[in-house]
């Protein structure tokens, strides 16, 4: 019998290595590097979600009045973004975020959800930006207060009465919440249920005095780059090795078996370390070729997902759950990670006009809805403007969306003009206006809680119509 226990961790990583070579050269090059690129795609997720989440929880106390901050709390933002300020793009005025990353590994989190009739989605996605549960008004209900013990992947234990059972896929969770918000005279409103969304330790569960403690900010952690250019910017034995530890405690999904097994044939292997350099250098050479191929798909099918130079509305309604599409997986990650389950909410993107022309405040819009073909919705819809970057755009009226929240004005028949352009229509149109600058602009709709109408394709968003 081998004594594990007195082998140093330098030769328990050259027994690895030892069967991760002899595993390489069983492979040619062409098909290691053909393993390299599937690699490369299926980590991508995986990868950016985490270093995404190290900056967003990388603080020793909570930012004030912004969705970010120390791991295991929620943080809340508490009014919608500034027009003039120009921080995050494509930023919402339908609904105030709060959002948390949960770490699982010391122990599981109890999430408290109150009771209230205000529509709200809790989305939690794993590491691999599956969204594995949905505490919420479409799902949990109405009016239903509950409490939730959220467990990692490996926890056993005995869950305590009056909590609900919750299992993530991953040690790593991030909760990306929203509460519906009726403009600003409604934050009061919006913050008494933020204020009633809880994260306690299990171990503090039922104690009224636990103070959460402060956490230790690392240093390490690239706080001014954008986490896609971080990952763009890793080497392939960076960014492998960092994928083979990032698999010890967040594991692949129970459908994968597939590609891990097609990973175990040049030698990486879940649960073991990974060194590039310790591999021959021809599967060396493949992996970089691969690291290189795998990249630029990436980024290719990213730009597709995100609709960039297409025409019409892009939208999907395929995201949140992608089981072994792992390309369309990463695309959606690279283009807008983060993505919600379509029945909760779905995002058409328009960059174009009916006839196919980029969209120029110094033209004239509308957007027309027949009479009972308003978006089909069990919440509420908007349409949002935005510069060319994706920033709000100041006007007279501080209005940068409009929506059947608002008071908008029907045509006799029953119909619906939206009149999107840079100078007001008149004031007998004013109610239905969506203001936007001399200038270049992209529109959003956001539809909550779409029905099935919309999700089996039987309704569309209609064109946006150039007019004299």
């Amino acid at each position: 019998m081998i004594p594990w226990r007195r082998i140093s961790a330098s030769a328990l990583l050259l027994v690895a290595m030892t069967g991760i070579v002899a595993a390489a050269e069983a492979v040619s090059d062409q098909e290691a590097q053909a393993i390299a690129k599937e690699a490369y795609v299926y980590a991508y997720p995986l990868m950016l979600t985490h270093t995404t989440l190290r900056k967003l929880s990388n603080f020793a106390e909570p930012v004030d009045g912004d969705a970010f901050g120390p791991p295991n709390q929620f943080h809340h933002a508490r009014a919608f973004p500034n027009p003039d300020d120009k921080i995050v793009i494509r930023e919402n005025v339908d609904t105030l975020y709060s959002a948390a990353t949960l770490d699982l590994k010391a122990e599981p989190m109890v999430l408290t959800v109150p009771a209230t009739d205000r529509y709200f989605m809790l989305p939690m996605l794993s590491l691999w930006t599956d969204v594995f549960a949905v505490p919420g008004t479409r799902t949990t209900g109405k009016n239903t207060a509950r409490d939730f013990l959220v467990v990692g992947p490996q926890w056993s234990g005995d869950v305590p009465a009056g909590l609900e059972l919750i299992r993530s896929p991953t040690r790593y969770v991030w909760i990306i919440g929203r509460t519906q918000t009726n403009g600003a005279a409604d934050y009061e409103n919006v913050h008494k249920v933020q204020d009633s969304f809880r994260l306690t330790p299990l171990s503090a569960w039922g104690k009224s005095d636990t103070v959460p403690a402060k956490h230790q900010v690392d240093p390490a952690v690239d706080m001014k780059t954008p986490p896609p250019e971080i990952v763009d910017k890793m080497d392939a034995a960076t960014y492998f090795g960092r994928f083979a530890e990032l698999l010890k405690d967040n594991p692949p999904n129970q459908v994968d078996y597939p590609m891990i097994h097609r990973l175990e044939r040049v030698g990486f292997e879940v649960g073991q370390s990974f060194d590039l350099a310790a591999v021959p250098e021809a599967v060396r050479q493949a992996f970089e070729k691969g690291y290189a191929d795998g990249k630029a798909l990436v980024l290719a099918e990213g730009r597709k997902a995100g609709g960039i130079g297409e025409k019409g509305w892009v939208y999907t309604t395929r995201s949140g759950a992608y089981g072994v599409d792992y390309l369309y997986r990463a695309a959606i990650a690279q283009c807008c990670v983060g993505e919600n389950l379509p029945q909760d909410a779905v995002y058409p993107a328009l960059s174009s006009d009916g006839d196919g022309q980029p969209l120029d405040g110094n033209n004239s819009y509308v957007l027309h809805f027949d009479k009972g073909k308003l978006p089909p919705v069990d919440a509420f819809w908007s349409v949002t403007a935005y510069d060319a970057e994706g920033y709000m755009i100041p006007n007279v009226l501080k209005r940068q969306a409009i929506g059947d929240r608002d008071k908008l004005t029907a045509n006799a028949d029953g119909s619906l003009d939206v009149y999107i352009q840079a100078e007001p229509p008149g004031k007998d149109k004013e109610a239905n206006w969506l203001p936007v600058g001399k200038a270049p602009f992209t529109l959003l709709m956001r539809l909550y809680s779409p029905r099935e109408e919309f999700l089996e394709g039987n309704w569309a968003p209609p064109p946006v119509t150039k007019v004299e």
